[in-house]
């Protein structure tokens, strides 16, 4: 049997928080509407109820640098929600009582790097203590059941723990970048990032003909009515400029989660805007 070469280029989908922009694009036709031919692949995602993906701890700009010769091409359209919750009963009140006590994270992903920054504010950080529970559903059960002290979670997940009775202690947006291959050039990201700010538009305006994305990823845990639109931020599609990028890359060197060697140059493509 031949296999079929693929000639479409790949958009990659993950949790709704995260990649809202692109499922509204796509569902309402902006793609198409730029004249893009696009095929469209799920990828396992911790917010997924059903997710059996696993992140371990590790360097982050070294593995990045090894999916197929990938750069940074934007500043993502979504500004995904995170919270530190503790439960119900927890006798933590504030994010600096969580002192040497393990918050529940996704490694090397948002939750992981919003909970650093919105923890060193008030502990030391040697004191920030991490651990990995599983998908949000596993760290939300490991937070009910006194396995772990606190968990990083974002939408639709902070209105499950909502729901459930537990607290929140902290919480902040947190913006992402958009990678691609070089298979996809400066022209055709501009069409796609066109089509991703014309559904901003719809999201920012009204949000709540979109919240069946988020409801689908809790398999039923969560009503519609039970979820928090008024968290979600999305903006265009924006260059990741080499402030951002040098300000990034200090960041995780302080905590110890890149290897020298990345550079803006050899990162960093926004050859959208060019």
């Amino acid at each position: 049997m031949t296999v079929k070469e693929r000639t479409k280029p790949q958009v990659a989908t993950m949790n709704a928080v995260h990649d809202l922009p692109v499922l509204v694009a796509r569902d309402r036709g902006f793609f198409k509407d730029e004249g893009l031919d696009l095929e469209f692949v799920t990828t396992p995602g911790m917010a997924q109820v059903t997710t059996s993906h696993f992140v371990k701890f590790d360097s982050v700009f070294d593995h990045t640098q090894g999916l197929r010769g990938r750069k940074i091409v934007a500043l993502g359209a979504s500004m995904s929600k995170f919270a530190i919750v503790v439960a119900r009963d927890s006798k933590y009140y504030e994010p600096e009582m969580l002192k040497n006590q393990p918050i529940a994270v996704t490694p090397n992903n948002g939750s992981d790097f919003t909970t650093l920054k919105m923890m060193e504010g008030f502990l030391a950080q040697e004191h920030v203590k991490r651990t990995n529970a599983g998908s949000m559903l596993k760290r939300l059960e490991a937070v009910r059941d006194g396995k772990v002290a606190a968990a990083s979670l974002m939408e639709p997940w902070i209105s499950v723990a909502q729901k459930w009775g537990l607290r929140i202690l902290i919480e902040s947006h947190s913006t992402r970048s958009e990678a691609a291959g070089d298979d996809l050039d400066g022209p055709t990201l501009k069409r796609m990032f066109r089509a991703q700010a014309r559904a901003v538009e719809l999201i920012e305006k009204d949000p709540t003909p979109f919240i069946h994305y988020f409801i689908r990823e809790t398999g039923g845990l969560l009503e519609p009515d039970e979820f928090q639109t008024w968290r979600l931020l999305h903006a265009a599609p924006q260059p990741y400029t080499r402030e951002r990028f040098d300000d990034t890359y200090n960041w995780t060197v302080k905590w110890n989660m890149t290897v020298p060697g990345a550079t803006y140059e050899n990162t960093v493509d926004n050859r959208a805007w060019q």
